[in-house]
């Protein structure tokens, strides 16, 4: 099948997911994960009618950006520190600010700027030690510290959930974050809005738990 073809049958699965729990399908949105993939394939999903677009590596991520400055960019890969001078300048969504030392110097830069950036805070749900991101004890000790940044725009939380031998343990880990996302709301009294969870595998499972961003690049781009 086509990029196109994906494209539509992704859309059309998340349209239905939708339906059947009782979501309106313009809550969620579908970030075509297009690392490792040329131009060319990101041109042939925008043409085909995709906005959102993720990658998750800066020397990779800045030749695609500058040549489609137009299209929805989001960046979902770990950022190191000496990294953001090259992404706190750009029109993007980052996903991964996974620790507070990460927040901190990303504030610091913006607001030399005079800039601010949207943000997700990266939550390691699982608490695997192979992922980066909060632990949720962590992220209950920092979230002040965090929403006190005035360069930071917090939009909401993502997480990168554990390979799960079924769906019902994929939908727990997802269950988990959400949870995490209501508590931190009511607490605070802001709004965390976007919960980033599901990809190609389990996208079906992570609007089923409230996901408003699916990060798909599989299903819509093939194999890598």
């Amino acid at each position: 099948m086509s990029i196109s073809e994906n494209l539509k049958k992704v859309n059309e699965d998340i349209y239905n997911t939708c339906i059947k729990y009782g979501r309106d399908p313009k809550e969620v949105k579908l970030l075509a994960v297009s690392k490792t993939f040329s131009i060319e394939a990101i041109n042939e999903a925008a043409s085909a009618g995709q906005i959102y677009f993720g990658e998750s590596r800066v020397q990779e991520f800045l030749p695609k950006y500058n040549l489609r400055p137009d299209l929805k960019w989001h960046f979902i890969g770990h950022l190191q520190s000496n990294k953001i001078n090259k992404i706190a300048p750009l029109d993007i969504c980052l996903q991964s600010v996974d620790s507070l030392e990460l927040a901190e110097r990303l504030n610091r830069r913006l607001i030399r700027e005079n800039q601010t950036l949207d943000v997700l805070l990266q939550v390691n749900i699982d608490e695997d030690p192979n992922k980066f991101g909060f632990l949720s004890a962590g992220l209950w000790q920092n979230i002040e510290k965090i929403l006190e940044l005035k360069g930071l725009n917090v939009l909401g939380l993502m997480t990168i959930g554990a390979l799960q031998e079924s769906s019902q343990e994929a939908r727990a880990s997802f269950a988990k974050l959400r949870r995490l996302r209501d508590s931190l709301s009511e607490v605070t009294k802001k709004p965390f809005y976007e919960l980033s969870m599901g990809m190609s595998s389990d996208y079906k499972e992570a609007i089923a738990e409230g996901a408003t961003i699916v990060r798909v690049g599989t299903a819509i781009f093939g194999r890598r």
